[in-house]
């Protein structure tokens, strides 16, 4: 890839993202959240946003007004059109192929929670189609960067690698490493590489093709959700093989923690809250737990911590510990929320539990965009007990509710939670509970601690209003954005947001990937569809809900 001519022109910086979700139209987890969120924080920094998503039919039904942009013929084996609309303030493009995408529910799972046998063709065509985008597929656009997110979007920068001409340089975002993308070395021609793809300098991982190992070596610049995470996966305990990659390319490895929509999580105006009130306001959020109670069926008791979970039910979450600890908590004066869907054996476990005790515990084993607003604005404090987590946002949308993130120090949430000990309470700065290592244990100490400053009002109070005004925007972290951004283009942009300039910085040189020359990708064939699982819904309520 050849880098842009720099111009000295101020004009808006023209960014391609791709990605396989994108709130509110696809979503399982964070990664959705951060694509859908991240475009408007950018445009007041001066970066305009096109995104590129699979032509999934929930992505179609919110892109009613969308128009056909270009038909693409038989890109590794398959034919479609790329439809562009625009919807919730953004610029999507959907790449509608129905024999990849056409499937309702989960976009990578099928109904048996199995992966889809063909995600790796399906994710594939969305790369080389976002490669044949920025080599300026499309008549009337053509974007000065790229920005890949995850595993699914991890050949973008491999097939721009292998392309002839100029090219815009790439970012790619690890969201979480642990995902790969790993295929068999005989769907390389399928996936329309080179043998020279499959080399230990580009895609080969273990005798397998890694999508998420093309980015790191491919792209030029690499991002990591957090500032901790960075430091993490660059050791052999959490850099999932992939570590000595990450050592070797530290020098274009920047963190930056994710950021929220405050429209979205704002629990004045949020519908998915009974009894709106303001950022910080403790006192009128009380009501919300009664209610909350007596809505679920547990006992409406105020002297009870009322703790909550929000998370994909999986042992990377702890969501195994979690489920083991319950019965010793319940003998506290402890009630007990979870909401989310994972691992099947997780749940059955919960959902064991809530037969058992029902005064204790509620849970509703699905997906719920309601519930992981509404449980916010009502619990105590919000359990994030995950064995590593790049950033998370539900510490986010804890402490902005005032709800108490208890969590494991790991990743993001080390970097966004100040933990609760003697200092801190004196010196009235802790929003939260940090624990290590993530075990049982200690999750149930970390519990402790938090039920003896809960009786502790005054500190408990006070803890509730500084998670309330830390600072859980987009402000200054899309501002390292951009900078990225701008340095790999060399274009100046205006800062909308405050009115200033922000000076780019070439990168330097010596920094990026070396330029290699490049063939022509070779072409493919395939197809492939998904749903939720196992349900157990909190006890009925009279109304309307979820």
């Amino acid at each position: 890839m050849l880098q842009n001519t720099p111009t000295s022109t101020k004009r808006e910086l023209q960014l391609l993202s791709v990605a396989a979700e994108m709130y509110p139209f696809i979503k399982t987890g964070g990664l959705g959240d951060v694509v859908g969120s991240l475009p408007d924080a950018l445009e007041k920094q001066g970066v305009s946003t096109r995104t590129l998503l699979p032509g999934y039919p929930a992505v179609l039904r919110a892109l009613s007004n969308r128009e056909e942009i270009i038909r693409i013929d038989n890109v590794l084996g398959h034919t479609g059109t790329v439809l562009c609309g625009r919807t919730e303030g953004n610029t999507v493009y959907a790449l509608d192929i129905p024999a990849l995408y056409d499937r309702p529910g989960n976009p990578y799972l099928e109904p048996s929670g199995q992966p889809w046998s063909d995600n790796g063709i399906r994710y594939a065509v969305l790369s080389r189609v976002g490669a044949l985008i920025a080599a300026g597929l499309l008549p009337d656009w053509k974007p000065d960067v790229v920005l890949t997110h995850d595993w699914h979007a991890g050949l973008v920068a491999p097939y721009l690698h292998y392309m002839e001409g100029t090219t815009p340089p790439v970012a790619h975002v690890i969201h979480n490493l642990a995902f790969q993308g790993l295929y068999p070395y005989d769907m390389l021609q399928t996936f329309g590489l080179p043998d020279d793809a499959f080399t230990p300098d580009k895609l080969e991982y273990y005798g397998q093709i890694s999508f998420m190992k093309g980015a790191l070596q491919l792209s030029d610049r690499l991002i990591s959700v957090s500032p901790t995470y960075i430091e993490e996966i660059q050791t052999p305990e959490e850099g999932m093989g992939l570590d000595g990659v990450l050592r070797a390319r530290s020098n274009v490895l920047t963190g930056i923690l994710n950021g929220v929509d405050l429209r979205e999580w704002n629990p004045m105006t949020d519908p998915s809250v009974f009894f709106p009130y303001a950022v910080g306001d403790i006192i009128a959020r009380r009501a919300n737990k009664r209610v909350f109670q007596a809505e679920f069926g547990l006992p409406q008791k105020s002297d009870a911590l009322l703790l909550g979970m929000v998370s994909r039910l999986t042992t990377q979450k702890g969501a195994d510990l979690l489920a083991r600890l319950a019965p010793r908590l319940f003998q506290e004066n402890i009630q007990l929320a979870v909401v989310g869907t994972g691992d099947e054996a997780i749940m059955q476990e919960f959902a064991a539990l809530r037969s058992r005790y029902p005064d204790n515990f509620v849970c509703h084993l699905r997906y719920s965009e309601v519930l992981g607003h509404r449980l916010h604005s009502a619990v105590d404090a919000s359990l994030i007990p995950s064995r590593f987590e790049p950033c998370g946002l539900t510490q986010f949308h804890a402490l902005r509710y005032g709800s108490i993130p208890i969590a494991a120090r790991v990743g993001g949430l080390s970097d966004t939670i100040i933990d609760a000990n003697s200092a801190a309470v004196s010196e009235g700065v802790a929003n939260g509970i940090l624990f290590s290592p993530t075990t049982e244990d200690m999750l149930y100490l970390a519990i402790r601690r938090a039920q003896t400053l809960f009786r502790q009002k005054a500190v408990w109070a006070r803890m509730q209003r500084n998670g309330a005004l830390h600072d859980v925007s987009w402000n200054g972290k899309a501002a390292q954005y951009a900078q990225v951004l701008q340095e790999m283009s060399g274009y100046e942009t205006k800062n909308t947001d405050t009115g200033t300039d922000i000076a780019p910085r070439r990168a330097d040189p010596a920094s990026a990937r070396p330029r290699l020359s490049r063939q022509v990708a070779r072409m493919p064939r395939t197809s492939g569809g998904t749903t939720m699982s196992s349900l157990v819904p909190f006890p009925p309520r009279t109304g309307t809900g979820p």
